[in-house]
């Protein structure tokens, strides 16, 4: 039997953030780093929206904080929302993630790259790469 993916296992837990006073330079570096594409913004630990690579392109990143260019308005959902209402919002608002919440507490980010990654998982289950020793 196969179980439906949630959101709790397709998201991203404790996701890096990024406070609203720093400068766009350091938002810049985390994601570099890490090799991500969006990043909450939480002024004082306190959720506050989202800042994706998008925001800074073609900025100088020493005039900008990024208080200045992060969307206030993201998605945020809770934890116990299902996975198919938050990813058919995503795709209706063409948005690359959503903040993901436990006790009003950042718990997660699910971005395109999660939901490609669960659908993957989830083709690979119902069909099942052939054994190696299998001959085409």
């Amino acid at each position: 039997m196969h179980k439906k993916p949630t959101l709790a296992t397709a998201m991203t837990p404790f996701p890096y953030a990024v406070d609203a006073d720093a400068p766009i330079g350091e938002a810049d570096a985390l994601m570099k780093r890490h090799d991500i594409h969006h990043l909450p913004v939480t002024p004082e630990g306190q959720l506050a929206g989202v800042i994706s690579a998008r925001d800074l392109a073609d900025r100088d990143t020493r005039e900008w904080l990024v208080r200045d260019v992060f969307q206030p308005e993201a998605y945020v959902v809770d934890l116990a929302t299902p996975l198919e209402d938050v990813l058919t919002t995503m795709i209706e608002r063409r948005i690359g993630s959503a903040l993901v919440t436990r006790h009003d507490k950042l718990a997660g980010i699910l971005t395109h790259v999660d939901g490609c990654r669960s659908y993957l998982a989830l083709l690979n289950e119902y069909f099942p790469p052939p054994p190696d020793d299998v001959v085409a």
